[in-house]
C-alpha cells in the first residue's frame, strides 16, 4: 500500500472515531457517569480512601474470588497408588500415573494387558 493511500485510510478511520467522539459527548449517560466519578473521586480525596477501600468496604469478598478460583480448580481427586509386581523378576513398581519409566519398558516388552494384570490390589 503506497503512503498517500495508508495516509488517506487513516484520514478516514480518524474522522469516523470523531464522529463517534461526538456523538457519546452528546450522550445524558455518558454525561452523568462523568458527573457521578467526578463527585466521587472529591468525596474520596476528602476523607482520604481509595477505591480499594471502598470496594473492601462494600464487598469484602471481593478480593477473595481470584484466590477461590485457583483454589477450586485443584479440587480433582488425587490419583490413587497402583503397585505392579513383575513375577519374572520380583520388582516392585509404585506409580500414581502410567508414565513410569520402568513400567512403559514392562509394556512394551510383555504387552499391556498382561502388566496390568500384574496390578496388586
Amino acid at each position: 500500500m503506497s503512503k498517500l493511500a495508508e495516509y488517506r485510510q487513516l484520514e478516514k478511520h480518524l474522522a469516523e472515531q470523531l464522529q463517534a467522539l461526538e456523538a457519546l459527548k452528546g450522550d445524558s449517560g455518558l454525561k452523568k457517569e462523568i458527573e457521578f466519578e467526578k463527585k466521587l473521586r472529591a468525596l474520596l480525596d476528602q476523607y482520604g480512601f481509595s477505591l480499594k477501600h471502598i470496594v473492601n468496604l462494600l464487598d469484602p469478598e471481593s478480593t477473595k474470588h481470584g484466590q477461590k478460583q485457583v483454589a477450586t480448580t485443584g479440587t480433582r481427586k488425587p490419583r490413587a497408588l497402583k503397585v505392579y509386581k513383575n513375577p519374572h523378576t520380583g520388582e516392585v513398581v509404585e506409580t500414581k500415573g502410567g508414565n513410569h519409566k520402568m513400567l512403559k519398558e514392562w509394556k512394551t516388552k510383555h504387552g499391556g494387558d498382561e502388566v496390568e494384570g500384574w496390578l496388586s490390589k
